[in-house]
């Protein structure tokens, strides 16, 4: 417990700090931030995923991160070079462009390297399976990767660059929306999360889906729900104090933002269950070591996962 307490307090300096750098220095920090989180996670889903008998190739799905953070950075300096919105479109579609290409990459590096594979084959005890087979599965198996997490987690960077969006309704707040958005997106799962765990404790009643994860109850669930809600009208309230905030918020009313919340912490608490579902399949509690007393960086940032997508198109419709 101690050792999770001062994980925990050093994920809020962290954060507390890159949210400084980002606005009195520059946005480039998150980018960074969230590419390494990304690898990371990567690698810690490759290690789950080949747990559970879907081999793949660790390295690859350690660093191709990296090619879709870039293709998104590019995308980003485009749209707010040109203004045109679609180049976020386009650049999803680069994103999955590229991972069709290095899944074939992955499985043409099999192919050509038959000995290699049918020595894995042999160390693994796999057998009944063609060297070809085998080596499309392990590219398959590769390419879930980049979808989960990579793909999904990487919307972080949309966000962070949601000031650049040419939107009808933002162009008349001059505040920096990005922040407040990008805040939000860390609060929901922090709120539900904290508050799921503590209403369930104290008045824990049936659980909410034992084959999954057994700890977990309805009442934490629907507390970390309300609590959610309520805190984050609370954060709402503080911005709507502050004089640079004060026209983002006559264009976005506090029950559009609290609708936005509500479908963001349900959504949290399915990413969480997700990444359970994954880990009860590996056959392990946590989904590394990466921060003592917390598990892995995905037992962190599951609930962020589908997250992240779903914030960036509510806030866009939100701001049309």
């Amino acid at each position: 417990m101690k050792k999770r307490f001062y994980s925990s307090i050093l994920i809020v300096v962290v954060l507390a700090l890159l949210f400084v750098l980002k606005v009195y220095v520059s946005e480039y920090f998150f980018d960074a931030f969230f590419g390494v989180l990304a690898c990371y996670a990567g690698f810690e889903m490759s290690k789950l995923l080949s747990k559970t008998g879907r081999y793949n190739f660790l390295y690859v799905a350690t660093f191709f991160p990296t090619l879709i953070l870039t293709a998104n950075l590019v995308g980003l300096t485009y749209v707010g070079s040109t203004g045109d919105i679609y180049t976020i479109l386009w650049t999803i579609l680069v994103d999955v462009g590229l991972m069709a290409v290095v899944f074939l990459g992955t499985y043409l590096f099999g192919f050509l390297r038959r000995k290699e594979v049918l020595h894995e084959m042999t160390v693994r005890g796999i057998t009944g399976m063609s060297v070809n087979k085998f080596g499309l599965i392990k590219a398959f198996n590769t390419l879930i990767t980049f979808v989960y997490p990579v793909f999904l987690f990487l919307f972080f960077i949309f966000i962070n660059h949601f000031n650049i969006l040419p939107l009808g309704k933002m162009e008349e707040a001059k505040s920096d929306v990005s922040t407040f958005i990008l805040l939000t997106t860390f609060l929901i799962p922090m709120f539900t999360d904290t508050f799921a765990y503590l209403m369930g404790s104290l008045i824990g009643g049936k659980k909410l889906c034992p084959k999954v994860s057994p700890n977990k109850t309805i009442s934490g669930s629907v507390g970390g729900i309300l609590w959610c809600l309520l805190l984050s009208a609370c954060v709402y309230l503080i911005f709507g104090c502050i004089s640079s905030y004060e026209t983002l918020m006559s264009v976005f009313p506090i029950w559009a933002y609290l609708i936005i919340v509500l479908l963001g912490s349900v959504i949290a608490q399915s990413g969480d269950l997700f990444e359970s579902v994954i880990k009860r399949k590996a056959g392990v509690s946590d989904s590394g070591k990466f921060l003592p007393g917390h598990g892995g960086l995905l037992d962190r940032v599951d609930s962020h996962i589908f997250m992240a997508p779903y914030i960036l198109l509510a806030f866009w419709i939100a701001l049309l």
